[in-house]
């Protein structure tokens, strides 16, 4: 009822009361009485006198038919008229609300008579008007039962409104909730844009009332009967079972098959008989595919599929005409250091070892001679059936190089090769693919003494070589770099003969004496005692001088000389000839045995009286 027709029911009691026939009032009946219990503060204020009955009767109206109404409170009320911006609502108060379209846009089918929440903001404003919300209603109703859907379990309707980070945002009950993309379904979800403006069932799983954050899950809702579901497949598993599955995850090592809410992996090597490098050649994103079961745990959480096992082993169809000694096609599929794997037929491969490459016995990595698919020709060395092996050669394709090397390398003979490796006793030289020799650190230099062969020589270098020895039945080929020059020390034996002289400076003092340069080859030894001059001193660093040589050893290239057997040598020459000269004079003066025969003739004959 409206204040207007509140005052109006006024009035009519008022009338109804002074229409009655006259009667004597309680004033005139007892005037004194009157005088005492009359209110002097409603007569000052003009408040026109009602019997205590009639504004009894009055306040029993008011409660029975208007709401005790409270600001901030949520009310129903009733759509009674509909402008084109407001709708006129009624709570049963004193007036009616009027609230804007605008917060019914979410309801187009609004008519009158429409039972509508409300929130009561002020119950009069300046005009005097009732101030109602329905979003604000709408916001705390929603709230309500956002938290019982929580508390309770409660499947919820929310209509997807967008997606965003991490996920999509969803309108339940009118208040905006998140849900991540890892709630939207059990498998990974690759196109979020297909549930968008779509209505889909939720279930309330956490609220942060101080943000006001609500997080809903679709997920969860199908959980349970995906949960049972399990327990039933778990149950039934058996090794060696068929079952029908969708690829859920492709990883590189393998694939993850959805059994219908157990998961099982099928490892890379069951996917195929053949090599492969990723799984995505063999199968794609949400495909349907029959796998076996090949084992699980205990628990059978985890489950190992096979899908290559579904279809017969390559080796079984190998044709029986195929031998050791036959030529065959393949392509390379995998290289290791050790050799390259060849599939000769799908499923069937090869192995052609580094060693089997190429007839040099100078080994190298696989990558130098094939590539992962090339097409190549090759032997068959060994094929066993039983263990599904099978060894393959491509050098066999080519004659052996060691068949006529008498005729090729004979002892003797001068040829170029390319160092190819080092070690610490030689250089190995390739003479042509599958030749190689080795020069000992020895033959290298008749002059240069050499630590290491890489102070001669670098890999890669041509060198002149003659073939020193051949060993056909051990493949073992000498070589020397040295002999491809003459020996200049076959010259020094001659030029620098033991006691020659000759002159050249001190090139540097070592330990217990010094060296000195005759020239390019020929460094000598000078012991410490020999360096010794005239004077009693001693040769020092950069000083020139003569000397002798007083060893010579072709074979180890060791020369050493003397500077104080020079002079020395001077010395003995003068005492020698002044020896000889006093053993002449001597001689000269001392009787001869001639000179005693004489003597004795003498006196022989003076004794016979002649």
């Amino acid at each position: 009822m409206s204040e207007k027709e509140t005052k109006q029911a006024e009035v009519e009691a008022t009338d109804a009361v002074t229409v009655e026939a006259p009667v004597v009032s309680e004033a005139q009946a007892n005037p004194e009485k009157f005088l005492k219990e009359f209110d002097w503060h409603n007569y000052e204020e003009g408040i026109e006198q009602v019997a205590d009955t009639k504004l009894e009767e009055f306040e029993k109206l008011v409660s029975e038919n208007f709401v005790d109404t409270l600001d901030d409170e949520v009310v129903e009320g009733t759509v009674i008229t509909i402008t084109d911006r407001d709708a006129i609502i009624d709570i049963n108060a004193k007036s009616e609300g009027v609230i804007s379209l605008n917060e019914f846009r979410y309801n187009p089918d609004l008519k009158v008579g429409d039972k509508v929440e409300v929130l009561i903001d002020v119950r009069e404003d300046a005009t005097g008007q009732l101030v109602l919300s329905h979003r604000k209603a709408r916001v705390i109703k929603a709230w309500d039962r956002v938290n019982n859907a929580h508390d309770t379990g409660e499947i919820v309707n929310g209509f997807v409104k967008c997606r965003t980070k991490g996920g999509m945002i969803v309108d339940v009950f009118g208040i905006e909730a998140f849900l991540p993309g890892s709630q939207i379904d059990v498998k990974p979800i690759r196109d979020y844009d297909q549930y968008v403006n779509k209505t889909m069932e939720f279930k309330v799983v956490k609220i942060n009332h101080e943000f006001k954050n609500i997080v809903v899950s679709h997920k969860a809702l199908i959980e349970a009967d995906i949960e049972e579901q399990k327990k039933e497949i778990i149950g039934q598993l058996e090794k060696g079972q068929v079952l029908e599955g969708i690829v859920k995850n492709i990883t590189s090592y393998g694939v993850f098959i959805d059994l219908g809410g157990v998961d099982g992996l099928v490892h890379i090597t069951d996917l195929s008989w053949s090599r492969i490098n990723h799984p995505n050649e063999i199968v794609e994103l949400d495909q349907k595919l029959n796998v076996v079961i090949l084992d699980f745990d205990e628990n059978k959480s985890r489950i190992q599929l096979g899908l290559k096992q579904l279809s017969k082993h390559p080796w079984e169809a190998l044709g029986e005409d195929v031998k050791v000694g036959d030529k065959v096609k393949g392509k390379v599929v995998v290289i290791a250091d050790y050799g390259a794997f060849v599939e000769v037929e799908e499923g069937v491969e090869g192995l052609v070892h580094v060693s089997e490459m190429s007839w040099s016995t100078h080994l190298r990595s696989a990558q130098d001679f094939v590539n992962v698919g090339d097409e190549i020709d090759a032997v068959i060395l060994t094929l066993d059936r039983e263990d599904r092996k099978m060894s393959l050669g491509i050098k066999q394709l080519t004659p052996d190089p060691w068949t006529d090397i008498t005729t090729k390398y004979p002892v003797g003979s001068k040829h170029s090769g390319i160092v190819r490796n080092f070690t610490n006793f030689g250089v190995f030289v390739e003479l042509e693919e599958g030749i190689d020799g080795l020069i000992y650190i020895s033959d290298l230099s008749w002059t240069k003494k050499i630590k290491h062969p890489s102070e001669f020589c670098n890999v890669g270098d041509t060198l002149d070589v003659v073939v020193l020895e051949l060993d056909v039945e051990g493949r073992k080929l000498s070589l020397g770099h040295k002999q491809t020059e003459e020996n200049p020390w076959d010259k020094y034996e001659t030029e620098f003969a033991l006691g020659t002289t000759h002159k050249a400076a001190i090139t540097e003092m070592v330990d217990k004496g010094a060296t000195i340069d005759f020239n390019e080859d020929i460094v000598a030894f000078v012991p410490a005692r020999h360096l010794e001059k005239e004077d009693g001193s001693k040769l020092g660093k950069g000083e020139e001088a003569e000397f002798k040589i007083i060893e010579f050893n072709k074979e180890f290239k060791r020369v050493v000389a003397s500077h104080t057997a020079v002079f020395r040598e001077e010395e003995a020459k003068i005492v020698k000839q002044a020896v000889r000269k006093q053993e002449a004079q001597a001689a000269e003066a001392k009787p001869t045995l001639g000179d005693a025969n004489d003597a004795l003739q003498a006196l022989k004959d003076k004794m016979d009286g002649k």
